[in-house]
């Protein structure tokens, strides 16, 4: 693992793309056969998540890849505010037990590593190795729409996501991750898009779906987006242009 990642940054994370997703994929087939709902994807996510961290642990590369306190004064990104408007949009509609208890046990841990795993891969490893290679706004772009683009797997592996349902979860992503890379290449630090990822994804085990009308769901999206969209946008005018710039007084 650490030979590929020293000769090419760019296929170390293509690979790491490929196989989250194929693990992924065949964790939801085995889902059904083991017959506990997120069994096999919380023992993969698990697993793939001891193997990223100690990886990066190993080689000393926490602070390359986020995995620490920004320099950033907590005021320039407004105290995170917004992100627990996002963190919460999962229980606009209300919440519901969907799972058996130990289907959520498993769902929510499974969720957890998720955060961990895409943050890790989409804004650590490929928006680094692009931004090194190209260009920074090559890199914003390339991890941002790669990462959202990517739930289209969510159609076919399982999951029982409608078409609706997917191309929502899509274009929040897709707003998501201009955010998150903001956060991470402005701030130095990848922490509040883990946490906030995993909290998103561990609440959706609870999401309301029930009697919820079309309509709603596309309202409760719009809503998200506009939130992560103003937020980017106040974020680029607040934060340091780089990691390097001094952050200055509140």
């Amino acid at each position: 693992m650490k030979k590929l990642y020293e000769k090419n940054e760019s296929t170390f994370a293509i690979v790491w793309i490929v196989i989250y997703c194929f693990v992924q994929s065949l964790a939801n087939s085995l889902n059904e056969i083991i017959g506990i709902e997120y069994a096999a994807s919380a023992a993969f996510c698990i697993l793939q998540t001891a193997v990223l961290f100690v990886f990066l642990k190993k080689n000393g590369l926490f602070k390359q890849y986020g995995l620490c306190r920004s320099t950033v004064p907590a005021s320039r990104f407004l105290y995170y505010i917004p992100l627990i408007f996002l963190i919460t949009g999962n229980l606009w509609n209300g919440a519901a037990m969907n799972y058996s208890p130990i289907g959520t046990v498993c769902r929510i841990a499974a969720m957890l590593c998720v955060g961990f795993l895409e943050e890790v891969i989409f804004r650590g490893f490929l928006f680094k190795a692009i931004a090194k290679e190209e260009s920074i706004g090559k890199a914003i772009v390339i991890s941002s729409v790669t990462f959202g683009i990517g739930h289209i797997i969510n159609l076919v592996n399982g999951s029982g996501m409608t078409l609706i349902e997917n191309i929502c979860q899509i274009i929040f992503a897709i707003a998501v991750g201009f955010l998150f890379v903001l956060l991470f290449y402005r701030g130095g630090s990848l922490l509040p898009c883990i946490i906030t990822h995993s909290a998103i994804n561990s609440l959706s085990t609870f999401s309301n779906g029930n009697g919820v009308a079309t309509q709603q769901q596309i309202a409760k999206c719009v809503s998200m987006i506009a939130i992560t969209v103003a937020y980017t946008l106040v974020l680029s005018k607040l934060l340091p242009k780089t990691q390097d710039e001094d952050p200055g007084n509140d």
